[in-house]
């Protein structure tokens, strides 16, 4: 890829990650309270989120639960990637953040194995530092998934991410940047599939980037996320991972261990008894496709199932 091509991208995710992080009121939503002194109280429950519709649209839903049940918080949303949250939630910029079980195992303990839901469960609460903890998981879960056309797999004869095995050197894959090195992307998929792609395109989180970039054909194939609704708008195909790359990937909540207690625990594992896969989708559709806001989609979750 000439370096034009590499400038423009990588201008283009930081515009649209400026753009998602004005909801938080600032560009960069660590920037207030990042210091010791400014942190919020002890009785205070700092929400963050990463930089992507869904995992904001959750944190949403823990905040409003929260606060509902007279527990004050404050929201930092669309932080950005797992690599820079996560230090916030260790050095006390935020306390709660919704996540994913499979990457988030792997990503504080690098050799696990288990690929299942129970399995990556168990694994995961082994994993995580001592500081923090993790809830109940829900049902709901959203995969990673390497997506592409419809026109793609029908040329390529591909129905899984294996079958690109020799066609890879010839593909162009894009991607989040931090893609480029986590385990769960292209050294994965060299590792699991010994994919070689000829490019690796950095562009957003499954976002508007990413989406265009596989419609335009600036890529072959992209990172979306399985409960994403432009892959049935687009007509797009999910390659299956025979392989089990992609471990199971249950919304959980995570949080400092010191925040926790009896009406926090149980407020947010009530949230998590009533997320599946189906409903998580349902939701962000409406974020996404219908361009609802995410607070009000958050709020009329809470209410149908009473809690709020």
């Amino acid at each position: 890829m000439k370096r034009t091509k590499i400038a423009f991208a990588m201008t283009a995710v930081a515009t649209v990650l400026s753009v998602s992080a004005c909801g938080s009121g600032s560009s960069d939503p660590l920037a207030a309270g990042s210091t010791p002194a400014a942190k919020a109280d002890a009785g205070t429950i700092v929400v963050g989120s990463a930089n992507f519709p869904e995992n904001a649209l959750l944190a949403e839903i823990y905040a409003g639960a929260l606060s509902a049940k007279g527990v004050k918080v404050d929201k930092k949303l669309n932080i950005g990637s797992r690599e820079t949250y996560i230090p916030a939630l260790k050095d006390g910029s935020i306390d709660l953040i919704p996540e994913y079980t499979g990457v988030l195992a792997q990503f504080f303990n690098p050799k696990v194995s288990a690929t299942d839901a129970a399995g990556v469960y168990a694994e995961l609460k082994a994993a995580v530092p001592s500081t923090l903890t993790v809830l109940d998981k829900s049902a709901a879960e959203d995969k990673d998934a390497v997506v592409v056309t419809k026109e793609t797999a029908a040329k390529l004869k591909v129905k899984s991410i294996a079958d690109l095995g020799p066609q890879a050197k010839n593909l162009t894959l894009g991607g989040p940047p931090e893609w480029k090195t986590r385990p769960t992307g292209v050294p994965g998929l060299k590792k699991v599939y010994n994919l070689d792609f000829k490019t690796f395109r950095p562009l957003d989180a499954g976002g508007p980037l990413s989406v265009q970039a596989l419609k335009n054909g600036q890529v072959d194939a992209v990172n979306l996320f399985t409960t994403d609704p432009s892959v049935a708008a687009n007509g797009f195909v999910i390659l299956d991972d025979p392989k089990s790359l992609f471990a199971a990937q249950n919304v959980v909540p995570l949080i400092t261990k010191t925040k926790v207690n009896p009406t926090i625990s149980a407020t947010l594992n009530s949230i998590s008894a009533k997320l599946d896969t189906e409903t998580l989708g349902q939701l962000v559709k409406q974020v996404v496709v219908d361009k609802k806001d995410a607070s009000a989609v958050a709020e009329e979750f809470l209410a149908k199932n009473n809690l709020n």
